[in-house]
């Protein structure tokens, strides 16, 4: 029996409205296995690739290069055995009679991101999913709970999921009063008191992981398990041009090179990354906090915190790009987890290679 698939335009958080469609990776008539990369596509906050969701052979490309499409719109039919012309035509009718495109006034009716006042400093996060016991994503140096674009809706599906942004980061209040772990970590769980979540997994990329694990080691009843992605505070190392570089970009010029250091793929970087890196770090009292977090966490290039003791106390997930060129993925060895190391990868390994990510972390949780 055949089954004739539709690949719609994705969802990458709760923003997104559209994409643009860049290359076909896949031409028609060739066999995809589920999971494959079909596509890439641009969006207002990244490019990334399309993967399959289905096994078969690609009958029909409909979205064109340089095309944008909303969510939700049809970009191709897979065909799983044999099915005619009329049978494919058939669905495909029928699917655009139904489609109805995604519009601005339709996002602006579902979920946003909240804001509070903590200690005297506004707190940003988003808070989707229910049920179970909660996981908190915690983003890295520089970065937003943007950086769990491609996770957080695929995660809350399971369970309630919150992604915040650190102090001195995204919406958050700039101004850090020491700009250690203990304060970063402090701040997650007066979000998780306000909240009133006893217990929460915790998943934390880079300096995030840091701070999730200074956070099991400051309370470790609250703490129910760790996800560690790309984690500072696992060993000495760290990519010390990149910190500095970082900091002192003030132009698309100078950023460029150093966000590229983040990925496998340069081609991620585009324009609108750039400006929305540049128009954070203008905000009045981000380069402040920024140049403060370097010199209490990274001076002089080195990681200033040691956590490996802390890996092991609750159930951990380590997982680590291969290729990634910020912290090196031999921290990883020899700890008491679960360590999972991605051929290819970069330190952005949560956007770029999304989907096993999100299988990890599910099918970890799962099994707890």
């Amino acid at each position: 029996m055949s089954q004739i698939h539709t690949l719609t335009m994705p969802k990458w958080g709760l923003s997104m409205t559209e994409g643009r469609v860049d290359t076909w990776l896949k031409q028609e008539g060739d066999r995809v296995e589920k999971g494959e990369e079909l596509l890439d596509v641009e969006t207002d906050k990244i490019s990334s690739s399309v993967e399959t969701p289905f096994s078969g052979v690609l009958k029909r490309v409909l979205a064109r290069p340089d095309e944008t499409l909303s969510v939700g719109a049809l970009l191709a039919i897979i065909v799983d055995g044999d099915a005619t012309d009329a049978e494919i035509d058939e669905v495909i009718a029928r699917f655009q009679a139904d489609f109805v495109p995604a519009n601005d006034a339709a996002e602006a009716s579902g979920p946003t991101a909240q804001k509070i006042e903590l200690e005297g400093r506004t707190l940003r996060y988003f808070d989707l999913g229910e049920g179970g016991t909660p996981l908190v994503l915690i983003h890295g140096f520089g970065g937003d709970l943007n950086n769990w674009l491609f996770n957080h809706q695929a995660l809350a599906a399971d369970r309630r999921v919150i992604a915040m942004d650190l102090p001195g980061h995204g919406e958050s209040g700039k101004t850090l009063r020491t700009g250690d772990l203990d304060e970063l970590s402090h701040s997650v769980l007066g979000l998780l008191d306000h909240l009133d979540i006893n217990t929460a997994h915790l998943a934390g990329h880079s300096m995030g992981g840091a701070v999730a694990l200074n956070m099991a080691r400051l309370a470790p009843r609250r703490v129910a398990s760790l996800v560690l992605i790309a984690s500072a505070g696992l060993g000495t190392e760290i990519n010390g041009e990149y910190l500095q570089g970082f900091v002192d970009a003030n132009n698309r010029n100078v950023l460029k090179p150093q966000l590229i250091k983040l990925f496998s793929d340069p081609g991620l970087v585009n324009r609108q990354m750039l400006e929305d890196m540049l128009k954070f770090k203008r905000l009045e009292g981000v380069d402040g906090a920024l140049r403060q977090l370097v010199s209490q966490l990274f001076p002089d290039a080195r990681q200033a915190v040691d956590l490996r003791p802390q890996v092991g106390q609750q159930p951990s997930l380590i997982i680590w790009g291969a290729e990634d060129g910020i912290i090196p993925a031999h921290h990883g060895e020899g700890l008491p987890a679960q360590v999972e190391v991605l051929p290819g990868q970069g330190h952005m390994v949560q956007m770029e290679s999304a989907d096993q990510i999100n299988r990890l972390i599910g099918s970890f949780l799962k099994a707890l």
